[in-house]
């Protein structure tokens, strides 16, 4: 997929090794849980502002990427109990605008869902950093971020991890323009220690981390931000792509229950 603006579907994209063509007909969200029912033995793709697949030969190949995804572990940034009947697995781009937007969707969907141990939400990067075939770069400042993101975990877990995310979205202006300098100020804000912070983040040490978040985004079909992966609660993955609404995660989150 070649490196783009903002499109009409709520999400960002970059370059992806292997693009693929798809055929996508707009349907409201409810359309898409009705005809998920009726698919439920196969494989759905949900994608952003309640467009779903009809195409059977691409609901295929989404299907048989799905089980690229890297397991969850302890490793993971995890907001909730992966006990939880329905998992959300989130690739994000802390420049992405449509990525600061879900960020707060998913947060009342977590105080919701989340604190009642129905649902979990792991967050995973995909910065759009890499040139695309002209050179250009989305978002060159996504990749520090993230490394950011990753030092406020080594000095405090995940607590400070989201702690320091929570507070990335809510000052970033997006779209490649959070000034660097932020990134030790948002670690003081947090309470890190900000001299240990800056010599973590100098160090490039996540860097190879982060690369492979990014990597299993590619690997599951994504390649544009934000992209999701839902876990239902009889363990079938369901690929969901965009900034969705609140109104909508809602609904995809109460068919996942059931």
């Amino acid at each position: 997929m070649q490196n783009e603006t903002p499109n009409e579907l709520g999400s960002e994209s970059e370059e992806k090794p292997e693009p693929k063509a798809s055929t996508e007909n707009k349907l409201a969200i409810p359309m898409a849980i009705v005809v998920a029912g009726a698919m439920i033995a196969g494989a759905i793709y949900f994608s952003s502002i309640g467009t779903t697949s009809n195409d059977l030969s691409q609901e295929k190949i989404s299907e048989e990427k799905l089980e690229n995804l890297r397991p969850i572990s302890k490793r993971d940034h995890i907001r909730g109990d992966l006990k939880a009947p329905v998992k959300i697995i989130e690739y994000s781009d802390t420049e992405c605008p449509f990525c600061k937007t879900f960020h707060t969707t998913m947060k009342r969907i977590y105080d919701e869902y989340g604190k009642s141990g129905e649902v979990a939400w792991i967050y995973r990067h995909s910065p759009l950093y890499r040139p695309n075939s002209l050179g250009q770069s989305l978002h060159s400042k996504a990749l520090k971020e993230a490394e950011a993101q990753e030092c406020a975990y080594e000095q405090g877990g995940n607590e400070k991890f989201w702690e320091y995310t929570d507070r990335m979205y809510e000052i970033t202006p997006s779209n490649n323009r959070l000034d660097m300098n932020e990134l030790p100020k948002i670690a003081e804000f947090v309470g890190l220690d900000v001299n240990q912070f800056n010599t973590c983040l100098n160090s490039g040490k996540y860097k190879d981390y982060v690369d492979s978040d990014l990597e299993n985004a590619y690997d599951t079909g994504g390649g544009a931000t934000p992209w999701n992966i839902i876990i239902t609660k009889d363990g079938k993955k369901y690929p969901l792509m965009g900034g969705q609404p609140y109104e909508s995660m809602k609904q995809i989150v109460e068919f996942g229950l059931k």
